[in-house]
């Protein structure tokens, strides 16, 4: 591999300012091979080729080119239509385009692909943004893996993929039920990227296992997964049943697995049951004079303004998994 193809592929950035290719496309979440063919087919590449006959550099003024060309074809304009308006259109003002550098903390990026808002949030956010714009797995995939590996899973649940999701929630819910095919598959790949990022399931230990579950009626699970992952990676033993679990499937999993807690999620108010959450806190098991009980850790907004006596209400997937750790390991 040469040198600058190797550059191209971790995504450095080329020493003496630009970008390579692969930090571009990790930018605009497209694949590498993307960029090069809007290059060589539609003449979208850097206006400085090289330097000093090794690196393709693309300048500020290239990749916001770029930028436009994504959001044109998310919206459904031909590529060839696309790159002819991108080159079209004049560049902003270089001093107020990103500069570049490996990996950013908290960047503003207001807007992605077809206007999604998404105020100030982390650059994985847009790549994100638009390969669900996009409908393109491959990318999406890479992207999502890539930000668990590089912020930890609960940084990159809470910095990366919830700020993109209510985007897109808030897309569809403006745009007259457009854009729900992009919520549904962002959510899909989220899912399949929690599941290949968690470790192997861990073995029970009693009194230490966590039962995740939605409430009756509830179906919406992705916090319940990153809860789950979260958990399996600090060696918690967890079972997770997953949405609507019915009242009496939810109790009798109770009984058989003896739980030190019950995390039970609720999306919004009409599936927050109070009455339950007290009942399944209320449930003893064991030896007489050694009974337990489990805590009942109620999730989700759908609790908010509605406690349930007994029961405990953490704030956000760290405090949530800070308490489970700590319940876990009495």
């Amino acid at each position: 591999m040469s040198e600058s193809r190797e550059a191209e592929g971790t995504g450095a950035a080329v020493p003496g300012g630009g970008l390579t290719t692969g930090e571009v496309a990790r930018r605009l979440g497209v694949a590498p091979t993307t960029v090069r063919t809007w290059d060589h087919r539609y003449g979208l590449g850097p206006a400085r080729r090289h330097t000093g006959g090794r690196h393709r550099r693309w300048t500020p003024e290239d990749v916001a080119r770029l930028e436009r060309m994504c959001a044109l074809t998310a919206t459904g304009i031909p590529p060839a239509e696309a790159a002819r308006l991108a080159r079209e259109t004049p560049a902003p003002d270089a001093r107020s385009a990103p500069e570049a550098r490996p990996r950013p903390a908290l960047t503003p990026s207001s807007r992605a692909g077809s206007g999604l808002r998404l105020g100030d949030a982390r650059q994985e956010c847009k790549g994100i943004a638009r390969a669900a714009l996009r409908l393109d797995a491959a990318a999406l995939d890479r992207l999502l893996l890539d930000a668990i590996r590089d912020h930890g899973l609960i940084a990159a649940w809470t910095e990366v993929i919830v700020p993109t999701l209510q985007a897109v929630g808030r897309k569809w819910e403006t745009s007259g039920e457009r854009y729900v095919e992009v919520e549904h598959f962002l959510s899909w790949h989220v899912s399949g990227a929690l599941r290949r990022a968690a470790p192997d399931t861990v073995p029970d230990r009693p009194g230490a296992t966590v039962v995740l579950a939605c409430a009756p009626g509830e179906n919406h699970t992705l916090a319940l997964e990153v809860l789950s992952a979260a958990l399996a990676e600090r060696g918690i033993p967890v079972r997770m049943f997953g949405g609507a679990l019915p009242v009496e499937s939810l109790i009798a999993a109770v009984r058989r697995t003896g739980p030190a807690a019950v995390a039970l999620w609720a999306q919004s108010r009409t599936t927050a049951s109070r009455p339950l959450a007290q009942h399944v806190a209320s449930m003893e098991w064991g030896v007489r004079g050694a009974r337990r009980s489990p805590l009942v850790l109620t999730l989700g907004p759908g609790w908010t303004g509605r406690p349930a006596p007994g029961t405990a209400r953490p704030h956000g997937l760290a405090d949530t998994v800070q308490a489970l750790e700590g319940l876990a390991s009495r």
